[in-house]
């Protein structure tokens, strides 16, 4: 199905109210957009088609992640100019990404970020970051944090998934920023980056907008909880959690690539 649902009853309203909900606690306690959260539940619970559930999900994430940033901001956790340096190179990578797309296996990339995800896992267990840790900019990590960007991008065009999941750790565990600090500068970059995708989604109909805005709405009331949850958490049991919502992305990874080989045969 690659529809929307056509009938806005009051189960598909208090659907979207209750996604955009755990959306918006997980965005704003792990710096990510939530569409690990958004895109499986509008599949599966509404019926929507991949892509449009995607652009939906895109759609929303723009609210959500302006909420975020203005939460994490208040307690001067976002690196600003950082985060436009890495928007500007996932804008160029994602441009690569849908480039490669239709040329390159997805099945071995869904593993092969499946690896990268179990990399990060077990590392977040041996490097606690410090809250006192910044980001200053120096030649090696403005080149570093393009690159960075452009590798999200890619992997953002490739395989639909959110800058955060990439971003957040490895800011943390090559960069050796703080874990706030990662977040909200995380959840700034993908302002621009969504909206832009968003444009596109919406010259292609790939967007439920009225379910976008529901989601969103009901994103930006939990955002604030999650990242005021993210202060009281401490560090090194905020990489434990993450690592958990890390294995579930990995998880849902897994199950894709092998649904993907089954089909092809």
């Amino acid at each position: 199905m690659t529809e929307a649902p056509t009938a806005r009853a009051a189960r598909f309203v208090f659907t979207c109210l209750g996604v955009g909900f755990i959306a918006g606690l997980m965005s704003g306690l792990f710096g990510v957009g939530g569409g690990t959260v958004v895109v499986p539940l509008l599949v599966l619970v509404l019926g929507y088609g991949q892509r449009l559930a995607a652009g939906t999900s895109l759609a929303a994430i723009v609210p959500t992640a302006t909420v975020g940033v203005v939460a994490y901001a208040i307690n001067d956790s976002v690196a600003w100019i950082p985060a436009l340096i890495l928007a500007a190179g996932a804008v160029v990578g994602a441009q690569i990404g849908t480039w490669l797309l239709p040329r390159t296996p997805v099945t071995v990339l869904r593993w092969g970020f499946v690896g990268f995800l179990v990399i990060v896992i077990v590392s977040l267990f041996l490097v606690i970051p410090s809250r006192d840790a910044g980001l200053p900019l120096t030649v090696v990590t403005v080149l570093g944090l393009i690159a960075l960007g452009v590798v999200t991008g890619i992997l953002a065009g490739l395989l639909g998934v959110g800058g955060g999941v990439i971003v957040v750790p490895v800011l943390l565990l090559l960069f050796g920023t703080s874990d706030l600090l990662a977040k909200g500068t995380s959840l700034l970059m993908m302002i621009p980056t969504a909206i832009s995708g968003t444009v596109g989604n919406l010259v292609r109909k790939n967007v439920d907008l009225p379910a976008a805005a529901i989601i969103g709405v009901a994103a930006c009331v939990t955002a604030p909880v999650g990242t005021w949850l993210a202060t009281l958490v401490d560090p090194q049991l905020g990489n434990i959690l993450f690592a958990a919502f890390l294995v579930v992305i990995a998880v849902q990874m897994a199950v894709r690539a092998i649904r993907g080989r089954r089909a092809a045969r």
